[in-house]
């Protein structure tokens, strides 16, 4: 019996290893076992590598943290923008604020105020219907 049992088991790793499959339904009962096993998709390594040096670097990141300036926000330019603002009366009494960060010249400001009456004239002929 133990020699069977030896016997069977070589054709079974004959079999899994992409030999010759076995015609006995012992044999094909351990492969389709064997088979179930397996697991249905493999793992890229390009991917894991991707992954464990994203989350090496989000680990380097929490223990070397950024040194913050104590002047941080001061004098960089960043806080003292200007913010150009123009009111303009529409026809029919409505009226438009418009607020860049760049200067708003007359042209720009006729462009979109006639823009914008264009559009709520539309929309006023979409409600009369």
């Amino acid at each position: 019996m133990l020699r069977r049992a030896d016997k069977a088991g070589e054709r079974l790793e004959r079999a899994l290893e992409g030999g010759p499959i076995p015609h006995n339904v012992e044999t094909r009962r351990a492969i389709a076992a064997a088979g179930a096993l397996a697991p249905g998709h493999t793992r890229n390594p390009a991917r894991i590598q991707q992954t464990h040096d994203a989350m090496m670097a989000a680990f380097q990141r929490t223990l070397h943290p950024l040194e913050t300036r104590d002047d941080a926000g001061t004098d960089d330019g960043l806080d003292e923008v200007e913010l150009h603002r123009t009111e303009v009366a529409l026809p029919g009494g409505g009226q438009l604020v418009v607020s860049d960060l760049e200067e708003i010249t007359p042209e720009r400001l006729e462009e979109t105020a006639a823009a914008l009456a264009e559009i709520l004239a539309r929309r006023a002929k979409d409600h009369q219907s």
